[in-house]
C-alpha cells in the first residue's frame, strides 16, 4: 500500500512482561541508541487505572488477517493468507504526534491516565519480513490515540485544549517474542476519521514503520452504544472503513483481531511486519 495523505488536522510467546525496573533500564539505553541521547522537553502526566464502562453488550471474537500461536495477553501472531508475514502498510503519522521518549515515565504499559471508556488491552507482535518472520526484540514502539470523546492529549484542537496533558500516549520496548502490550481505553471518533490508533516502530537505525490500527465495525458499534461513548453516538462523519481516507484502499493488514466485550474489556492484537534489512 502506498502512503495516503490523511485529512486530519496537521501535527498531527510466552515470556513475562518486562518489570518496571527492566523498562526503566531499557528506556535509558533506547533513548541513547534510538535518539542519540537527545533530551526532550516532556509534558507532565500521571497514570491511573482505566475506568470501565457498564454495558450489556455480548462478547465477540473477531479475526483480522489470520492467526497462529498465542501470548499471555491473549494476543495472536497473524500472517498473510500464504503463511508469510507482510510488511505493514505505511501511513501518515498525523494528527498530533509527540516524541516523549526523552522521559522514562512514558515507557509504560498503562496509558489511559484515568480517562473514562471501555478498557482495551492492545498487543502488537513485531516480526522481521527480511528474516523469515522472526520476532523483533528490543524495538521501540510509540502509540497514541484520541480518548472516548475524540480528543488527543498535548495540543490545542477544535473544541478542546489539552496542552500539557499526555493521556493515551505511551512507549514500550518489544520483548523476546517481539511483543509490546498497552492498557488503554477504546478510542472514540472525530470528524473525518474512522476509529483508529497511531503507532511507530523504531529500530537502532531509526524510524522503521509508521502506521495505524483499524477496528472491526461491529466492535466499534457495540462500544459506541455504551457510556461514555453513547452521549456522542456513532460516527456521523465516516460511515464505514471503506470510506475512511486512510483505510479506503484496504485495511487487511491493519485490522485488529478482537476478543472480549464492551461490558468488560476488549483484547486487541495485530501483527506488525517490519523490514530490518
Amino acid at each position: 500500500m502506498m502512503p495516503i495523505t490523511d485529512s486530519e488536522p496537521p501535527r498531527e510467546n510466552h515470556l513475562e512482561e518486562p518489570t518496571n525496573e527492566e523498562i526503566r533500564a531499557i528506556s535509558r539505553r533506547s533513548a541513547i541508541k534510538l535518539l542519540g541521547g537527545a533530551g526532550l522537553a516532556v509534558l507532565a502526566g500521571c497514570a491511573t487505572d482505566p475506568v470501565s464502562a457498564t454495558s450489556t453488550a455480548g462478547a465477540v471474537s473477531s479475526t483480522g488477517n489470520g492467526s497462529i500461536g498465542s501470548s499471555p495477553a491473549g494476543a495472536t501472531t497473524t500472517f498473510g493468507g500464504d503463511g508469510s508475514c507482510v510488511l505493514i502498510p505505511e501511513e501518515t503519522e498525523g494528527p498530533y504526534p509527540l516524541d516523549l521518549s526523552g522521559s522514562e515515565e512514558f515507557f509504560r504499559s498503562e496509558i489511559s491516565e484515568g480517562r473514562p471508556g471501555v478498557p482495551l488491552t492492545l498487543t502488537l507482535s513485531l516480526v522481521d519480513v527480511d528474516s523469515s518472520c522472526s520476532p523483533i526484540s528490543g524495538a521501540r514502539v510509540d502509540i497514541w490515540h484520541c480518548d472516548a470523546d475524540g480528543v488527543y492529549s498535548g495540543f490545542s484542537q477544535p473544541g478542546s485544549d489539552t496542552t500539557g496533558e499526555t493521556f493515551c500516549r505511551g512507549i514500550q520496548i518489544s520483548d523476546q517474542n517481539g511483543q509490546v502490550t498497552f492498557q488503554t481505553v477504546y478510542p472514540g471518533w472525530y470528524q473525518g476519521r474512522i476509529t483508529h490508533i497511531h503507532f511507530q516502530v523504531f529500530l537502532e537505525s531509526g524510524l522503521a514503520a509508521t502506521s495505524q490500527i483499524a477496528f472491526p465495525e461491529e466492535v466499534t458499534a457495540a462500544v459506541y452504544a455504551v457510556e461514555p461513548y453513547a452521549a456522542k453516538g456513532p460516527n456521523t462523519s465516516v460511515s464505514s472503513i471503506d470510506q475512511d481516507n486512510v483505510f479506503s484502499d484496504g485495511s487487511q493488514y491493519q485490522m485488529a483481531t478482537m476478543t472480549g466485550g464492551a461490558d468488560a474489556r476488549y483484547m486487541a492484537s495485530m501483527l506488525v511486519g517490519v523490514a530490518t534489512g
